[in-house]
């Protein structure tokens, strides 16, 4: 009796619980980039690809079935979002994937949506190149590329940063590690003062270029455009560099700050002269709206005169540099009073002793 109740609870278990051994089949979306850091796509192969026929519409033109787990790289999934509406190319020419993107898309939705989707660090990086480059980088990878695939769904999914589902090692050489480094930390900097989506996504996208789908050619493609763009970002934030003449002792300069943001921006300028020739202020809590540029009044003093250099340069409040410093060169002609009353006192001591040296002669002849 004792045997069938055993021989009961067991099978009663084994129909309740769920077939671990079956593992439910994993359908990987991850791709080589195709869009450039300046939006262009680099060229329309992908429209091919995303055919019914084609790699990665055979992916999801397929029957819909409940026992599946999908793996997607949200930033693949982000450019065929781009591609649904106007999209450019870098050769100029016409684009053809609207209406073809926009099927897969829909599709994709359609057939993975009674799935388990689990989204990858976006931009599907080596992780473990990612963590000896920037670890707490990684961990922005792959919150943004759950809540860029959960927007692009409209449904919820997993992300699972110690699941074991990115796979493969990413080419990038030694330079275009720096490269990307350089960047990455450029914008980290930023970020500090500029709370922009700009430049949230550009942060994001860096991750691309430490994906193991780039060949040669393409880690340096778009390295080189990753670089660059970057580049104009930070001069989106700057001090326009200027050459003054000083004809007084004391003076007001203006210096122009510039922020091409979509966001108001407050920042800290320290000025900071390359000689003692001049004493200059700093300013503090400056706010630039949006889209616009601001006058600022430098109080400069003149202690000696000949040219000098002042390094101008946005900190955020903690006075860390946020962009490179401009430099303002100014070239004085004029002495501080201070100096002056000291070189006129000086003269005329020098004139008084040869007075009192002419008198003592004219004494000395008169005997």
């Amino acid at each position: 009796m004792r045997k069938l109740l055993s021989l009961f609870i067991c099978t009663l278990i084994f129909l309740l619980v769920p077939q671990v051994s079956a593992a439910s089949p994993v359908i990987r979306i991850t791709a080589p980039m195709h869009q450039t850091f300046t939006g262009e796509f680099r060229n329309d192969d992908l429209v091919e690809k995303l055919t019914p026929s084609g790699q990665y519409g055979q992916l999801v033109f397929r029957p819909i079935e409940k026992n599946r787990t999908w793996v997607i790289d949200p930033a693949f999934i982000d450019e065929v979002l781009v591609m649904t509406s106007t999209y450019t190319l870098a050769s100029g020419a016409e684009p053809s994937g609207v209406d073809i993107a926009f099927d897969w898309l829909v599709q994709l939705k359609k057939v993975s949506a009674d799935n388990d989707v689990i989204a990858l660090a976006y931009g599907n990086p080596d992780v473990q190149l990612a963590k000896r480059l920037a670890p707490s980088e990684l961990r922005s990878y792959y919150s943004f590329g759950k809540e860029r695939l959960q927007l692009a769904l409209g449904r919820e999914v997993r992300s699972e940063p110690d699941g074991g589902w990115s796979i493969g090692n990413s080419g990038l050489n030694n330079d275009l590690r720096r490269s990307y480094t350089e960047s990455r930390k450029a914008l980290t900097k930023l970020s500090q003062v500029v709370d922009s989506s700009e430049l949230v996504m550009m942060r994001a996208r860096l991750a691309q270029l430490l994906s193991p789908s780039l060949n040669k050619d393409s880690r340096k493609y778009f390295s080189y455009s990753a670089s660059n763009t970057v580049k104009d970002l930070v001069n989106k934030l700057r001090i326009n560099s200027g050459k003054y003449q000083i004809t007084t002792s004391s003076v007001e300069l203006p210096v122009t700050v510039i922020n091409e943001f979509d966001v108001d921006v407050t920042v800290d300028v320290s000025m900071v002269p390359v000689s003692t020739r001049v004493k200059v202020d700093s300013f503090k809590n400056i706010l630039i709206p949006a889209g616009s540029k601001r006058q600022l009044g430098m109080a400069v003093d003149v202690v000696a005169p000949g040219q000098t250099v002042v390094s101008a340069t946005i900190t955020d409040n903690e006075g860390d540099e946020v962009v490179p410093p401009a430099m303002l060169t100014l070239n004085s002609t004029v002495i501080d009073p201070k100096v002056t009353w000291f070189t006129t006192g000086a003269a005329i001591l020098v004139l008084l002793a040869g007075v009192a040296q002419s008198v003592r002669r004219v004494r000395r002849r008169g005997k």
